[in-house]
């Protein structure tokens, strides 16, 4: 096992863009919580919510805002956006990662004839590359992916295991004996510097392409659908799904376990909070949440009629 990297506190300012207050040559090892730090850890403090576990905490030094009212001896790291810094200094304590670090084919990968990989590109294990692909500079796609085809992925952009990109969108004609299917003829074009999490899906288009712009972030578990656009730096959480045809601004952030339904028109910045479903469109920015608290079978009952009363 490798030792732990080593920073002098300077060191972690300079690459947070913060500054010390005490010991600058004090040395962390590690980026811990408050609650489990120890002499040699670099913790943080971004919500005001944990505050009072600093007192108490070993670390020898703590990421805080500059607001802060230091009222000890400790070392501290002054940032305008602690939890900005500590995520620039998540990456300096980042264990080494084959896939992002090293550009490599794995020997059971598969890449189409028809497809274009650009340089410093990582595909992991048992991941398959279909025809008429373009991977950028500089992608990692790690392993058990499965890029089907007809999709583009920009620059710097990292794709975790187990994804599915460019696979068919459900588009179906129903007759009286049956489906009759509706080929998927249109592509899948992603960004530079996006990041799609585990097992997410997204599906290429039908006619016009489906498009996730730049600076993304989905979380795992997210199902994209034929032709949605999700607009420039928009973050999606966990197990979220975007129906078909919906087009979605930029900035725009979802909690976990929603939903947006098709043929809608998202604007700019709007935030969705966790477990809502969006049925119309959103032509104001801000924050939109339908969350149902759980309850009582007997309560919900009370409230369910309460709610059709207010809605007539």
């Amino acid at each position: 096992m490798s030792e732990n990297k080593e920073y002098t506190l300077a060191e972690i300012a300079k690459h947070t863009n913060s500054k010390v207050v005490g010991d600058s040559m004090a040395i962390v090892n590690n980026l811990s919580t408050l609650e489990t730090a120890s002499s040699n850890s670099l913790s943080f403090l971004s919500n005001p919510k944990y505050s009072k576990f600093t007192s108490a905490s070993k670390a020898q030094a703590i990421i805080v805002h500059d607001s802060f009212e230091i009222k000890d001896d400790r070392n501290y790291i002054i940032s305008s956006d602690p939890y900005l810094a500590y995520a620039k200094a998540s990456s300096l304590f980042k264990k080494h990662n084959f896939e992002l670090d090293n550009a490599s084919i794995h020997p059971t990968a598969s890449i189409s004839n028809d497809s274009i990989i650009g340089k410093n590109v990582s595909i992991g294990a048992n991941s398959v590359i279909g025809p008429n692909c373009e991977i950028g500079n500089n992608v990692a796609i790690k392993s058990n992916c499965s890029i089907v085809q007809d999709v583009k992925i920009g620059e710097n952009s990292i794709i975790h295991n187990g994804t599915v990109l460019g696979s068919d969108g459900f588009g179906y004609a129903p007759t009286k004996e049956g489906y009759v299917k509706i080929e998927q003829i249109g592509k899948l074009v992603i960004e530079k510097n996006v990041e799609i999490g585990a097992n997410c899906t997204i599906d290429r288009g039908a006619i016009l392409d489906t498009e996730i712009h730049e600076g993304v972030k989905l979380d795992n578990q997210i199902h994209i659908a034929h032709n949605v656009v999700i607009g420039k730096n928009s973050a999606i959480a966990a197990s979220c799904a975007v129906a078909g045809s919906t087009i979605i601004g930029k900035n725009f952030q979802m909690g976990g376990l929603s939903g947006v339904l098709g043929h809608l028109n998202i604007c700019d910045n709007v935030t969705v909070g966790a477990h809502t479903l969006i049925t119309k469109d959103i032509k104001e920015s801000g924050n939109y949440v339908g969350i149902m608290p759980a309850q009582e079978q007997k309560d919900w009952a009370k409230s369910s009629v309460y709610i059709k009363k207010r809605g007539k």
